[in-house]
């Protein structure tokens, strides 16, 4: 069958399907969220109306393509259309939970590719089992995050949340807005993590006049790049929390990152200090946040990941004091999408050719996991 959407009723746009019976031909399947009337900006390409840009393309080479939002329960069609499927698209953003359990009907599956970066919606360790292939387009995602990061210390450092509420709402109240505001010049900042994002963060945090611009990393950035950001390396990350007024979070999920900020660790940050956290929300404990924010040991977090995505209405951190929480949208720009649109279609392109991927963008590689994973 073979379904062309022209924007219609949300009630339909579950599936799509674009297909080809040429000889040979790979059966793609993508899991996007619904756009419904957002999709007809021809840029919105993270969609799964729009589905990446890339149906004409595939089709061309004689590919089947096969796109849903529907992606949770036995029954979804992610369920019925992964197990014949030789090639998985999934985004962080509209998260398919790809388990032990789903991957072992996938009879057909060689490669798993995130649109994207982060792929801790996959069991990583049960693809290698089977010896596929885990991808995601490094990169992609650097500029539109670390911008946001900016953003969301602006926001909770300057107590924005409330006052835009207030005029929202009708209101008029300075006091309730000032009495929890400050300025960011003369503060400590530091980062988990200096990767690209990390880096990124802290080179436009630069000139705002920081006391400190710290990092907490396995690997030291050498002199000349500190210079460069005008950073100093802590090895020590608690005592590197004891001395922030706002940490930011800038690591992957990993075994040994999955629940760091747990109620003991919060306890050794500065008391007021502010935590931001756009990499994953596992690596927070959600109760551990929730009670900080309540006590005034955190003075506010903020964030666009959640412990499982989409958040349920009752989840705390909607309703946590002193918050800057939104769905995952900071790496998701139309600017990022088109990065990441390409990226996406260079992999499958090299991997119809039998060509290799730049070597950052595997996870796993045939069966072996990238070592930040191990």
């Amino acid at each position: 069958m073979q379904i062309h959407p022209n924007f219609a009723s949300p009630c339909i746009l579950s599936r799509y399907s674009y297909s080809s019976s040429a000889e040979g031909s790979k059966k793609i399947l993508g899991v996007f969220f619904a756009a419904h009337e957002y999709a007809k900006n021809p840029e919105f390409l993270g969609c799964v109306e729009n589905a990446l840009g890339i149906r004409e393309w595939l089709e061309s080479k004689g590919h089947k393509y096969v796109v849903t939002s529907d992606k949770e329960g036995p029954n979804s069609e992610l369920d019925k259309e992964l197990a014949d499927a030789h090639i998985l698209i999934t985004t962080p953003f509209h998260p398919a939970y790809i388990t032990k359990e789903r991957l072992a009907k996938a009879k057909n599956l060689e490669l798993l590719v995130t649109a994207g970066v982060g792929s801790d919606h996959i069991d990583l360790h049960a693809a290698a089992e089977k010896g596929l292939t885990v991808s995601e387009v490094t990169g992609s995602n650097v500029t539109s995050v670390a911008e946001d990061e900016v953003l969301r210390v602006l926001v909770l450092v300057r107590n924005f949340a409330p006052g835009w509420k207030q005029v929202n709402e009708g209101g008029w109240n300075v006091a309730a807005v000032v009495h929890h505001a400050y300025d960011l010049i003369d503060r400590t900042v530091g980062t988990v993590g200096a990767g690209r994002i990390g880096q990124e963060v802290m080179k436009r945090l630069k000139g705002f006049g920081l006391k400190e611009m710290l990092y907490f990393d396995r690997n030291s950035l050498g002199a000349e790049r500190e210079k460069e950001l005008g950073c100093k390396r802590e090895e020590d990350l608690d005592i590197m929390l004891s001395k922030c007024d706002v940490v930011i979070v800038n690591t992957p999920l990993t075994d040994q990152t999955r629940g760091l900020f747990d109620k003991e660790r919060i306890a050794k940050m500065k008391k007021g200090a502010y935590l931001v956290n756009n990499a994953r929300g596992a690596i927070a404990d959600t109760i551990a946040v929730k009670e900080a924010c309540e006590s005034g040991q955190l003075g506010g977090y903020g964030g666009d990941v959640w412990n499982q995505q989409p958040a349920g209405k009752d989840h705390p951190w909607r309703y946590m004091p002193n918050n800057a929480m939104t769905p995952h949208i900071s790496g998701t720009t139309l600017d990022a999408q088109k990065r990441f649109t390409a990226g996406t279609k260079d992999m499958l392109d090299r991997w119809f050719k039998h060509q290799a991927f730049p070597e950052q963008n595997y996870i796993v590689r045939e069966g072996n996991l990238a070592s930040q994973y191990l």
